[in-house]
């Protein structure tokens, strides 16, 4: 499960550096970036997870995102794993939805992708172990996000792990995946035709019936977002959420699905997990 690094970029002080490990969980090798603060350098710093969204991998957010310049003046790390296993697992790149860069954030249970597709257990348990044989590193003190898929993963996992996070953000997650087409096409592949097994990873159904500490939720949706009404359904997650659940949702006049977007609002993000850590 040892991490070796791959290449590192100096940037704004600290350092992106890019792992590669052999995972037990998903059965294959897999990549993520870590940015290193300068005040990793002095001792432990805290976590922010980003989980990224459909046809990304770990690079996407460290190269576009610019996030790097508010996480070092505030002295957190960013961790971005990629988005499924590449286990070559036959025809995992047939469709976009469901499959290579589409791992959902979902323990599969059904035919072909149970073996390597158990991305919530990775993000949850493995990927924390791996990053705890790193220097600079607290990942006792972590909060996560995410961007479409990865929002619905942020959301998911924050809920259902509200002690290992601080606090959830999400930029136009896939919020109600149960009720969006791209959604369901993907929660019916993994997880099969019978709807009840879907909720647990349903942001939506999980906040209905949630139970457990306070937790403060910021979301940015573009109002320009193409995705917007049909497959992300923001506005679901927030009317369902119990009053423990502070869900602020930002509706941003013209913003798009994009890293144009998540670029514009990202400083605000960092800073808001920061707080909460």
């Amino acid at each position: 499960m040892a991490a070796s690094e791959q290449s590192a970029n100096k940037q704004y002080g600290g350092w992106n550096r890019r792992y590669k490990h052999e995972s037990e969980v998903l059965g294959c090798s897999m990549t993520f970036t870590v940015y290193y603060p300068p005040a990793a350098e002095k001792g432990s710093v805290p976590v922010l997870y980003y989980l990224s969204g459909l046809t990304c991998d770990d690079q996407n957010f460290i190269t576009k995102a610019n996030a790097q310049r508010k996480a070092s003046e505030l002295g957190i790390a960013l961790i971005s794993p990629d988005t499924s296993p590449r286990a070559n697992v036959p025809g995992e790149d047939d469709a976009m939805e469901v499959g290579s860069a589409a791992g959902f954030y979902l323990n599969a249970t059904e035919g072909k992708w149970k073996q390597n597709y158990q991305m919530y257990d990775y993000i949850v348990k493995e990927l924390p172990s791996v990053l705890s044989g790193l220097k600079g590193l607290n990942t006792q003190k972590a909060s996560i996000m995410g961007h479409s898929m990865g929002g619905h993963g942020a959301l998911v996992i924050g809920l259902r792990n509200p002690d290992k996070y601080a606090a959830i953000s999400a930029f136009a997650p896939i919020a109600n995946p149960s009720e969006a087409p791209m959604g369901s096409t993907a929660l019916k592949a993994y997880l099969g035709d019978d709807k009840s097994h879907w909720k647990q990873y349903d942001a939506t159904e999980i906040a209905k019936s949630y139970s457990g500490p306070g937790k403060k939720i910021l979301i940015d949706q573009g109002t320009s977002d193409n995705f917007w009404k049909e497959n992300l359904k923001p506005e679901n997650f927030k009317n369902a959420a119990p009053k423990q659940l502070s869900v602020e949702l930002r509706l941003q006049d013209g913003y798009d699905h994009s890293y144009f977007t998540m670029s514009t609002f990202i400083d605000d993000h960092v800073a808001f997990h920061a707080a909460q850590l």
